[in-house]
């Protein structure tokens, strides 16, 4: 049996949905497992045995319909069984189109439905704590009828050279390995996406007074300016705990150094993802605009806990559709004052700080 499974998006994404080859080759040990992924996304997979082939749709295959082509041709040659569509766009339709399979899975869709021998209705309320969006994948293999418990926690792993890494450069820096290390997602993949900056320094310092710890900021080297800023807006007293510079020159080199702090904090995004699947307590700051539901995952309000400006001033959001949210973030970025999230990230590092 061959299985091709198709994730072209974001590392989030393409983590999450690991899941569903860790579930077929528990199902199919014998199977052949492939997994379509966008090249930049592989980090989050190395180590992983659950699928056979990486099967990258690169750059060139978005803008050359020849590549293209040629790439469709590969997958038509595969002779796959059983395709199963996370990612449902143009790419992936085509996909699956050439791929011939018997059986192809994906989300109904409106005018696709005929693409698809087993359409899943997208569920919209989480029915667990899993997350919504954990719960969406996994029913992607309903239509199989897999006998087996179904594994729902992602994984990332990492090797002892890479842990070794880490750990040579915390020391290096002169961190203090009795202290808990702090990683925090100061910065968000776009600022409609990113807590205020003056507003995260104020975080950073509550964490600085409360406990006894070394801090470590994650950020892209692009956004090295907003990560100063952040950095000068902290108190001298906080900024002798903050080590700048230790900072991954790639993701393989965060996921190292994450595995090597104790928690994460910060805006929601891949680098709180990564985490997750390293098994470390988050807490999470939603931006306004997104339905916090889909990617709160694990909430248990002791090990994961997210916060969303709508649970504190829900009045805001009356009338209000998240295009417009979004549209008028920086005014809602505005209203969701450190004050509010003091009270719960003071019962997150009491218990993750023993």
């Amino acid at each position: 049996m061959k299985i091709l499974v198709i994730q072209q998006k974001m590392i989030g994404d393409v983590l999450i949905s690991s899941l569903l080859c860790d579930n077929l080759r528990k199902a199919y040990p014998n199977a052949q497992i492939d997994y379509m992924v966008y090249e930049s996304t592989i980090a989050v997979l190395q180590g992983n045995t659950s699928f056979d082939n990486l099967i990258l749709f690169k750059e060139k295959h978005q803008k050359s319909k020849w590549e293209l082509y040629k790439f469709l041709k590969t997958i038509r040659k595969e002779k796959y069984d059983i395709v199963i569509d996370a990612y449902s766009k143009l790419e992936s339709w085509l996909v699956v189109l050439f791929s011939g399979a018997s059986k192809k899975i994906s989300y109904l869709k409106k005018g696709r439905t005929f693409l698809y021998t087993d359409n899943i209705i997208r569920q919209q309320t989480p029915t667990s704590n899993l997350g919504l969006i954990i719960e969406q994948r996994l029913a992607l293999l309903d239509p199989l009828q897999l006998n087996i418990d179904l594994i729902t926690f992602p994984e990332i792993y990492v090797t002892k050279e890479e842990n070794d890494f880490a750990s040579s450069l915390l020391d290096s820096h002169g961190l203090d390995r009795s202290k808990k290390t702090i990683m925090l997602s100061i910065i968000g993949s776009s600022p409609d996406k990113t807590y205020p900056l003056k507003y995260m320094s104020e975080l950073v310092d509550f964490i600085g007074d409360n406990d006894n710890c070394n801090i470590l900021f994650n950020y892209f080297p692009k956004q090295i300016e907003e990560a100063k800023t952040i950095f000068n807006g902290c108190k001298e007293s906080t900024k002798q705990k903050i080590h700048f510079s230790v900072l991954g020159k790639n993701i393989r080199e965060f996921i190292a150094i994450m595995n090597q702090c104790d928690m994460i904090i910060g805006n929601d995004g891949g680098a709180i993802n990564m985490a997750k699947a390293l098994h470390k307590p988050s807490y999470i700051v939603f931006s306004p605009w997104i339905d916090k539901k889909g990617w709160a995952t694990f909430e248990d309000g002791i090990n994961h806990i997210s916060l969303h400006l709508n649970e504190f001033k829900p009045e805001l959001f009356e009338g209000k559709s998240a295009k417009i949210v979004k549209k008028e973030t920086k005014l809602f970025y505005n209203e969701f004052q450190p004050e509010l999230l003091f009270p719960s990230l003071q019962t997150f590092l009491n218990t993750h700080s023993r």
